[in-house]
Order: structure tokens, then sequence, then C-alpha cells
């Protein structure tokens, strides 16, 4: 009888029949697998790739904490940053040397190449410039998402790193969790059938929309991007990599409902440290900030080690829009957000995104001829039609030092490790998210947006 961790070797990345059969499954006697990330060989080159980052906020940060933890496959030589205290802190963790430093991303590339990439984690209006600047310096690109404000942004740099040859790595970062990389898997080898339609949901969670999309950089989509795709091209990207089908048309629907002044509590303030009301609401600054100090506090750039924190916040509050009324700010986000998609083949897709949810975490429904698929991240519950009989998968934590600790399903650092790869061995196929297959989702990202503001169905032109 097969034991299950030779079944578990099995079913983890190569299965070779062309249908996954549960009556394979069920020899093991048990119907939950653990499984794991994919492994790269090792490098066969005896380099260290080297990176500037522009950007050091919190992506900066992610994905400079990849090469401080794996110095053998990455280091950052260069960091520009305009906040001082950004700027300090990334330095000293990758002891970049000061005449590496700089306090814009033009000022980078005033000096000849000294680097073999560029790390673009700069807000999302300041993606284009510098991107098709280190293109044509000759530098290989790790580019957070989305990949410009517009459509015509996107194609041009598109255009120009094929002119250039080099590699773009768009932060699709969901292409590399363990999660989705098993859902594509499965579909592929046929666990499920043909793929009729999908269902795919992004709970935001609501002090996340606050913090983000009502006070934070995307409040506003004139300034920035659309949420659609500030948020939510991770969404439209993952739906279109498991169909892996063209998209051919899309209409979306949505508004701002909620964080807006006619919804202000009678009385509240303009800030939540002076407001009368402040204890009974629930997007308050000060008990989210200064209080909780969740995860979200690190964009006030609190000192480590800093013994009252508490009162650095309740500062920081009084001056910064973390610290404003989510009902007074000029936010024009969205807060609920659904789209209809037509594939080829007669595929279908349907999308939400809802800023009102106590808990994150993406669901998806992939429906088949032969079964279908239900998953949170945490696993993935896969219904045989044919057998009746119910599988589930579990990502198990990496076994790579460090990787279990990021974000996206472990797909942030994942992306690293594969784009340093691709940069050192000059093979984009390395990647899954190069620009050439990360762009469809970007332009169904903008004709959601033009769907929305119209109020008709829209054609996706590749």
């Amino acid at each position: 009888m097969m034991n299950r961790r030779n079944l578990i070797k099995t079913l983890t990345w190569s299965v070779g029949a062309s249908v996954i059969s549960t009556e394979i499954l069920a020899k093991s006697n048990e119907n939950t697998f653990l499984y794991k990330s994919p492994q790269r060989k090792p490098l066969s080159f005896q380099k260290t790739i080297t990176a500037i980052t522009l950007g050091a906020g919190n992506r900066g940060m992610v994905y400079g904490t990849f090469a401080e933890m794996n110095p053998l496959e990455l280091k950052i030589v260069g960091v520009a940053e305009p906040n001082s205290f950004r700027n300090e802190r990334y330095a000293e963790i990758h002891k970049i040397n000061a005449e590496n430093r700089f306090n814009s991303w033009e000022e980078v590339f005033k000096r000849p190449k000294f680097a073999d990439a560029i790390i673009i984690s700069t807000p999302d209006d300041l993606h284009y410039a510098p991107c098709m600047q280190a293109l044509e310096m000759g530098y290989d690109i790790l580019l957070e998402k989305p990949i410009a404000p517009t459509e015509e942004e996107c194609r041009k740099i598109l255009a120009k790193a094929k002119q250039k040859k080099r590699i773009v790595a768009v932060c699709h970062v969901l292409r590399y969790a363990p999660y989705f990389i098993k859902m594509k898997e499965l579909i592929e080898k046929g666990a499920i059938g043909e793929v009729v339609s999908v269902q795919h949901f992004e709970p935001i969670e609501h002090i996340h929309m606050a913090h983000s999309y009502v006070r934070g950089n995307w409040h506003n989509s004139k300034k920035t991007t659309p949420i659609i795709l500030a948020k939510s091209c991770h969404d439209l990207d993952i739906i279109k990599w498991v169909i892996n089908k063209p998209s051919k048309k899309i209409v979306a629907m949505g508004d701002l409902k909620w964080f807006k002044s006619a919804n202000a509590p009678s009385g509240s303030g303009d800030r939540c440290v002076s407001c009368s009301t402040e204890r009974d609401c629930a997007y308050s600054a000060v008990k989210e900030y200064a209080e909780r100090q969740t995860h979200f506090t690190s964009v006030l750039d609190v000192p480590e080690g800093l013994k009252d924190k508490k009162s650095f916040i309740l500062e920081k509050l009084k001056t910064s829009d973390y610290g404003r009324c989510v009902y007074k700010m000029d936010n024009d986000q969205p807060d609920h957000y659904v789209t209809s998609i037509q594939f080829e083949d007669s595929v279908t897709a349907s999308f939400s995104m809802e800023a009102f949810t106590s808990y994150h975490g993406r669901r998806t429904r992939i429906m088949g001829d032969m079964g279908d698929m239900v998953g949170d991240m945490n696993e993935l519950v896969i219904n045989d039609f044919r057998t009746r009989k119910q599988i589930k998968f579990i990502p198990e934590a990496q076994d790579v030092k460090g990787y279990e600790d990021h974000g996206h399903g472990g797909g942030d650092w994942l992306l690293v490790r594969d784009f340093v790869q691709a940069v050192a061995q000059q093979d984009p196929s390395l990647l899954t998210s190069t620009i050439d297959d990360s762009i469809e989702s970007h332009m169904m990202g903008f004709m959601a947006e033009k769907s929305r503001l119209t109020g008709q169905v829209v054609e996706i032109n590749m």
C-alpha cells in the first residue's frame, strides 16, 4: 500500500498522469495532504546579484529583507528614499555606503550603472519614469505592482523592455504563493475537468481599507491609481493566470458608499486625537495605532527600541493623514467593487472586492465539468463528481529560512528568489510574472474602471 509520505511526494509539483485520480488518492486511506513550494536547483554560479532599491517603505523593506536573510544571493548596494528616517534605516540594515544613498530616484541615474538590478517600490505614480530610465541604462527590474498608472505607460514599459532585452519582473506575488501554484497545477492536470467558471473574493478587512485606501497613500485614485489596480490587480491577475485563456470583455460596478462626510457621527472632529466621539468609532486612529499598535503602525516610522511608543504615535496622529477622520478625507476609492469577465471558450469569472469584513484572505471557487474546487489560501478542497470523493490540500510552512514569515502566502520572498535566479542566469523563463505575462491583467483593470465609470461592457484588446 502506498504510504502517505510517498504519496505526498508524488503529488507535490510534478504529476505524471494527465488526470489526478481520486482513486489513487484513496489508496492512502487519507483525504488531506500537506505540500510545500517547488524548490529551485541551487545556483550554478559564484556571483551575488546586486540591486538598488528605489523606495524604502513597506514593500522596499520586504524585498530588502530577503537580501538581509540571503546575503549570498542578493545584496542591496544603493537606496533612494526622500524620507530621512527610512533612508537611514535602510542604509544601516544593508550597510550601504554614503555615496550610494540618494534622496530621489533621479539622482541614482546620474551615476553610471553600478548594480545588476533596480527594485522599484516607489509610490504608484512614480513607477513609469524610473522604470524607463533603468531600462535605458541596462538594469534588470523588480517592479512593484501596478506597472504604471495608465494603459499607455504600461505598454511603453513593455515595449522598452523588449527593445532593451531586459528582465522586468512584475510583483504579482500571488503567482509565487504555494497555494495558488497548487491551484493552477491541479487545474492543468484535469482535477476538475474543464474549467467553466470562477468566483473570486477579496475581503480587504475594514481597518485595512481605512488605513490604506481612506487615510493612506492610495486614498485618492487621481493621485495614485484606482483601487482595482492599487489593491486588486493581484486578483485579476490570479484569475487570468489560473484560467490561462485570453480575456475578452469586462463589466464592473462599485462606488464609495460609507467613507464620506455624510456619514460622519454628529459632533465628530477632523482628527481622532481631539474628537468627542472617538471612543465609540470603529475607525479610531487612536485605538488602532496608539493603543493596539498593529502592523499598520509601521507607516508612522516609530524608532526601534523607543520606550514610550504611544506618546510618539499620538504626536504623529496630530499632523499625519493617519490621524484624520475617515469621514472627512479627500478620498474617492470605492469601498465595494464587483466585476464580471468573459474569457475565451465561454469561461466566465466574477470578482468581488469588499471593504466591510472583519477578516482578510482571498477566497476562490472554481467550477469544472468534472468537479469543483474551493479554497481560502489556508486549504484547497477538491470535490470529484466522478468518484464523489473530496480531497484537501494544505500548504505547509516553507522549508527555506524566512519564507514562512512573509506575506501573500509566502509569495513575496519566493518571487525575489526567482527574480535573483532569473537575473543571474539571464533567463526570464524562471519567472511567471514577467511584464509580458502580467500586462493583460493590468488591461483588465483599466477596462474594469472604464466600465465602472461609464456603465458599459468594455472589450479587452491586447
